[in-house]
């Protein structure tokens, strides 16, 4: 076994020193431990996938260059699978810049190139040269060849690509894949979703191992970038931030937002559990504790339906009937649904007289004082229902002008009819 420094030395003295060789016709050689070698057959073959291989042969002996793109490019041997070149000896000994040597011989791989010079594309012949340290299975055990030269090398199985990926290519969708990886996570982002940062993560390291293929790993700064990528999950530190932000958006939430809101803080709890771990059990009692429901389907969530503030839901009853505001769909009793009391754009209610009572909450919403339940219709045809209308008839007089309630019980019974014509006045323009 020869000691790695003369290994080293002659290697690269050959390489460096070696006469340049002119061919006038195909040809495969190189110098081997210090002597010509020369195949007396040679041949190029492309695969389906698109990888090039070229090969020599004397004898029993063969020189094997694999690379995985057709195109006139550098490709660096000993640091990825995809590029290869294999010397097999006369008892069929397979040395290859894919084994690694020995620790006793060298901790570094040793690197070699082939180089792709010209593809002449009419004649379908490669043209280009070669150099490589290649080991046996043991990694004790090395062959070297310098020098190494291929002529118009003919294609005799596939055919070349007319769109090889290239190196060049790899490059290129890896710089946009790390884009989009980063675009997962960015500062700006209100949350990092998960699933969309898996895919984006899982992309970037498809095009690293691409750009492996293609390009090689000499410095192993590729592999390392993968191996920092891991599993592709969101950090601890992210989910908790997600979590964080989900929270204050449900402590700040509306009537018209809080399910939404409410069911995200859920999500982000649950989510802060499988990234993080819940040792303690605090997160898993955080979303015991929530309530997002709505159980009278009244629009209002239950958290909405504390009307007095004791954090007790059950002791809300606005309209004095027996049923707690959040099992009631009509939380005021005044005839109108819960549902259907008038909102604002954002699905939050509205307190149309001002009085300080949302009108959910509000049996007289108009504040016209006649109770919301003996308003229907729209008398004055503007739109706008008498139970909200401050002036029913549209006459320009309020209706609470107009004598509607004389004996203030929220009831119009007794309302002031001048004419004697049937109709109260606060109905008659």
């Amino acid at each position: 076994m020869k000691k790695l420094i003369l290994l080293t030395f002659v290697f690269l003295t050959l390489y460096s020193c070696g006469d340049e060789v002119q061919f006038n016709s195909p040809a495969f050689q190189g110098d081997r431990e210090n002597a010509l070698w020369r195949a007396k057959g040679f041949s190029a073959s492309i695969s389906t996938d698109g990888f090039l291989t070229i090969t020599g042969t004397n004898n029993s002996e063969k020189v094997i260059l694999s690379i995985p793109s057709v195109s006139e490019s550098k490709f660096i041997l000993g640091d990825v699978e995809t590029i290869e070149a294999q010397y097999i000896d006369g008892v069929e000994t397979i040395f290859s810049t894919n084994n690694r040597p020995d620790e006793s011989v060298s901790i570094y791989p040793e690197l070699g190139e082939i180089v792709i010079e010209e593809i002449d594309f009419t004649l379908k012949t490669f043209t280009g040269t070669y150099r490589f340290l290649a080991f046996d299975a043991s990694g004790l055990n090395s062959v070297g060849f310098t020098n190494g030269i291929f002529y118009k090398v003919p294609l005799a199985f596939g055919e070349i690509p007319t769109n090889p990926m290239t190196c060049m290519d790899a490059e290129q969708a890896a710089d946009i894949a790390r884009m989009t990886y980063e675009a997962a996570f960015a500062s700006e982002l209100e949350f990092i979703d998960s699933d969309d940062y898996e895919a984006a993560c899982t992309a970037y390291i498809n095009a690293l191992n691409d750009q492996r293929t293609f390009c090689g790993d000499p410095d192993g700064a590729l592999k390392n970038r993968i191996d920092v990528l891991g599993t592709c999950q969101i950090t601890c530190e992210q989910a908790t931030a997600n979590r964080d932000e989900a929270e204050s958006q449900y402590i700040t939430a509306t009537i018209g937002n809080f399910d939404e809101k409410c069911s995200q803080y859920l999500f982000y709890l649950q989510e802060q559990i499988d990234f993080c771990g819940d040792t303690d059990g605090s997160i898993q009692a955080e979303i015991d504790g929530l309530n997002c429901d709505d159980d009278d389907g009244d629009g209002v969530p239950n958290a909405f339906e504390d009307f007095n503030g004791d954090g007790d839901i059950t002791n809300d009853d606005t309209d004095g009937d027996g049923t707690a505001n959040y099992l009631d769909d009509d939380d005021d009793g005044d005839g109108v649904l819960t549902a259907d009391e008038a909102v604002d754009a954002n699905g939050n209610p509205i307190d149309t007289d001002g009085d300080g009572d949302v009108n959910y909450l509000d049996n007289d919403d108009d504040g016209d004082g006649l109770f919301s339940n003996f308003e229907t219709g729209d008398t004055d045809g503007n739109g706008v229902a008498d139970y909200l209308d401050n002036d029913d008839d549209g006459d320009t007089i309020l209706t609470i002008n107009e004598n509607a309630d004389p004996n203030a019980d929220g009831n119009p019974v007794d309302a002031l009819d001048s004419d004697a014509n049937g109709t109260p006045d606060y109905l008659q323009a």
